[in-house]
């Protein structure tokens, strides 16, 4: 199938949407053969979300991206490999999965969040054992028990696994918080694209077929004998600070994009895009304050410069009063909110 932009890349990053087809008629590139997966798309078109325009802004403010943005990200959908985006924190890796999902129509993310504790197995899927062993007892006592799928609910990553006809995005963030052993755990799954539920494999020939919740607020999903397998190869966004090393296989099988501080148009264009105009002529001053800010402090995060243009155009705080005490309530203000990320406490001008 030829991807649904004409002539173009299939991400363009630049914030225009894809056509508003049906779900059923969407085109999608093929992959390659080693990464085609044959499994049937059962799943329903996934649900949307708010929360790409909480984070972006919302959609149709135009945007300028990197070139090397766009090309990496359409080199991941084509070859269905996980994106690893590194950068400082605050620079904007994880919005990249939602001007992903949200420019070619994919659905809500599925946001995973990683810790020093975080295991694959919580990422695929949850066991409610304490509430399994309830029923049966409840069971014993004559009440209907439910079947097991009742008690199953699937991670973002197991979420991600389904067999949607057209992939899902899938955020695993801060995966440099993770514990040594989850890259290598997440090699198979990222090659064959299938995994089994325990819990079901071992029901299943008594319950051949379980209902189970998913991450997606309110939905299920059909799960045969136990094993949730993949259609499409979902949209893996992992975002790292830097933080640490991975292993050679792992970063073998990821393509990597690296995002800069963000200059003086990209912000321009972050802040417009949550906040259209309202600036006004005060916007380049306000964003070029923050880059000598950013650069004394050994930098800030993007959405420190959201949080001054916030209280900026709230009223409170005069932009162009010529009281002293206006002026120094508004730099002790950004003292107080443009404070360095290392928690050194704010220092005054």
């Amino acid at each position: 199938m030829k991807p649904s932009h004409q002539g173009g890349p299939l991400y363009r990053g630049t914030g225009e949407l894809l056509p508003d087809t049906a779900y059923e008629k969407r085109s999608w590139p093929e992959g390659p053969p080693w990464r085609t997966f044959r499994s049937e798309a059962r799943m329903p078109e996934p649900p949307e979300d708010d929360e790409a325009d909480r984070r972006l802004g919302p959609s149709g403010r135009p945007r300028v991206p990197r070139d090397e943005e766009v090309r990496l990200v359409n080199a991941a959908l084509l070859l269905r490999r996980p994106l690893l985006v590194t950068g400082r924190p605050g620079v904007g890796k994880s919005g990249l999965a939602y001007r992903i999902a949200r420019e070619l129509r994919l659905g809500r993310v599925l946001h995973w969040p990683v810790t020093s504790r975080t295991t694959l197995a919580s990422g695929l899927y949850e066991y409610d054992a304490i509430g399994r062993a309830q029923a049966t007892q409840d069971a014993s006592a004559g009440h209907a028990r439910p079947g097991i799928g009742n008690y199953v609910q699937l991670g973002p990553l197991g979420t991600g696994m389904l067999p949607y006809r057209l992939p899902r995005v899938v955020l695993i963030d801060e995966i440099d918080k993770c514990d040594a052993d989850l890259p290598n755990d997440l090699l198979t799954l990222f090659e064959d694209a299938w995994f089994e539920v325990p819990p079901l494999v071992r029901v299943k020939q008594t319950e051949s077929t379980a209902t189970v919740h998913t991450a997606d607020p309110g939905h299920a999903a059909v799960i045969e004998d136990g094993v949730v397998r993949a259609h499409a190869f979902p949209v893996v966004v992992m975002t790292s600070n830097g933080e640490r090393e991975f292993p050679e296989a792992f970063m073998r099988r990821c393509l990597r994009l690296e995002i800069p501080d963000p200059d003086a148009e990209t912000l321009g264009e972050m802040v417009s895009g949550h906040f259209g105009d309202l600036l006004g002529e005060g916007q380049e001053s306000l964003i070029q304050d923050f880059l000598r800010r950013s650069t004394k402090v050994g930098g800030l995060a993007a959405d420190q410069l959201l949080n001054a243009v916030h209280l900026a155009t709230s009223g409170l705080y005069p932009q162009d009063s010529q009281d002293r005490r206006d002026v120094n309530e508004w730099q002790s203000v950004l003292a107080a909110i443009w404070h360095p990320l290392g928690g050194e406490g704010a220092d005054t001008e």
